[in-house]
């Protein structure tokens, strides 16, 4: 298989990205086609559907090996499950599946291009395939949901000060905020003295976490 395009985001690392796709709204992302995939044809009638299911490579995560078991974040970096029970990108394959929303669809200087937003892809992340996502069929308002009932409300209060998130392009804000809520932390490490970066469009946030608060320290340009 060949990529078919990649996305472009404010993630240039690993550290920070949303654990699912669809958590941040305001999170936007731009698909840039490769040259033999920029025919327009090929995204005839993708206009009419809201939402798009991306398949993708965890290009980052590469190994020779893997595990049955892993230790999902949210359970605390210390409880194990099965590997195909997990989104974990530490897979026989490293297959990423992500449902985000279409904003736009632009012809652009490298084709037609597309806006989604939602996405929790690093930058530069190879998009294997773009799938419409179909209401009738692919939502299952009566499915269980597993261990993740446990966590899906976890979320931390941030603490930016006015003159540091002014240094934040005012139309990242948002999103940005909505990051550090989601505790971009190892879940393993509760340390309220230990110093943390998360690497956001051309800025590194450094933060500390104490008693569920994460407070904004310092925003550096990189």
């Amino acid at each position: 298989m060949k990529p078919i395009a990649h996305i472009e985001t404010d993630f240039p690392t690993k550290f920070g990205i949303p654990r699912q796709s669809g958590l941040i709204d305001e999170l936007v992302g731009r698909i840039v086609f490769e040259k033999d995939y920029r025919d327009p044809q090929a995204l005839r009638g993708l206009d009419d559907f809201s939402h798009l299911w991306l398949l993708w490579e965890f290009s980052e995560n590469k190994r020779e090996d893997w595990s049955p078991t892993v230790r999902p974040p949210r359970l605390g970096g210390n409880k194990r499950v099965g590997v195909f029970a997990t989104r974990s990108p530490f897979r026989p394959n490293p297959i990423g599946l992500s449902c985000v929303k279409l904003i736009a669809i632009k012809a652009e200087e490298e084709g037609t291009v597309l806006y989604v937003s939602g996405a929790d892809l690093m930058n530069g992340t190879p998009i294997y395939d773009i799938k419409p996502y179909i209401p009738l069929t692919d939502c299952k308002p009566e499915a269980t949901e597993g261990y993740t009932k446990e966590t899906k409300q976890y979320a931390l209060t941030v603490d930016f000060p006015a003159d540091l998130l002014t240094l934040v392009p005012e139309e990242k804000q948002p999103a940005l905020i909505q990051v550090l809520e989601q505790d971009p932390r190892p879940s393993y490490i509760d340390d309220p003295q230990r110093e943390y970066g998360v690497y956001f469009g051309k800025q590194n946030i450094r933060f500390t976490v104490n008693d569920h608060i994460l407070t904004v320290i310092k925003v550096e340009a990189i």
